[in-house]
């Protein structure tokens, strides 16, 4: 009599797999069957578990990688929430300046107090400070052709960008701040209420604090009360 073929040589694993997965239930009354498979130690090579054991091994890396990306979830939440508590100051800050000056002079400290912004610009049109009874004070300054041309030039045509910052655009954009010896990083965006503002450049000597790759949404969000800001602080108003 010959002997039968070994079940190995026979069935093909994907049927076998297939075949179980749609006999969710074949263990049932087999569980002496269970405990004498056999299955490979997932971080030993070589050696060989029973399915239980193996079944405890995976279920407690599952539980390593949920909590793995809890703990993830959770310094987001606080992340955002600090961040949600620092804009919030900065706003109050704003709302409370009495004048254009004291609004720069505020967006300046907040920046740097809260989110470690070394420098800052705000560059309004002439038509913007004509009616004023004194000449814009740093880190205000009317903005002229030149300056215009270099800011949009930044900005490549969009509303807001994070991009280098050269030495010679530091020292014509922020000539009140010292220049680095190297080129560092902006944000710029665009101002505007209904009509051109000026332009809003945070900057840092730091060449990755503002990465090209960075989302602007802060930026977009701190140029649009400051320009609201700038047309309810102005003369009259």
């Amino acid at each position: 009599m010959s002997q039968a073929p070994e079940p190995r040589k026979t069935l093909d694993p994907e049927q076998v797999a297939f075949w179980l997965a749609r006999h969710p239930d074949f263990f049932v009354g087999r569980e002496g069957l269970l405990q004498q498979l056999k299955v490979p130690h997932p971080n030993i090579n070589g050696a060989a578990v029973s399915l239980l054991e193996r079944l405890v091994v995976d279920l407690r890396h599952r539980a390593e990688s949920a909590e793995g990306r809890l703990e993830q979830l959770l310094d987001t939440a606080r992340h955002t929430e600090t961040q949600y508590r620092r804009l919030r100051e900065t706003l109050l800050a704003l709302v409370d300046a009495e004048d254009r000056d004291m609004l720069a002079q505020a967006l300046a400290t907040q920046m740097s107090e809260r989110f470690s912004t070394p420098a800052l610009a705000l560059w309004c049109p002439a038509t913007l400070s004509d009616t004023e009874p004194t000449p814009p004070q740093p880190p205000r300054h009317v903005l002229d052709q030149h300056t215009s041309t270099r800011l949009a030039a930044l900005l490549d045509g969009r509303t807001s960008r994070c991009a280098k910052l050269g030495v010679s655009d530091w020292k014509c954009l922020l000539p009140h701040v010292a220049a680095p010896k190297k080129a560092g990083s902006c944000a710029v965006t665009r101002l505007s209420a209904g009509e051109p503002l000026g332009y809003l450049l945070l900057a840092s000597p730091d060449p990755e604090q503002y990465r090209a790759s960075m989302d602007t949404l802060f930026t977009e969000y701190l140029g649009d009360i400051t320009a609201r800001l700038l047309v309810r602080l102005g003369p009259g108003n």
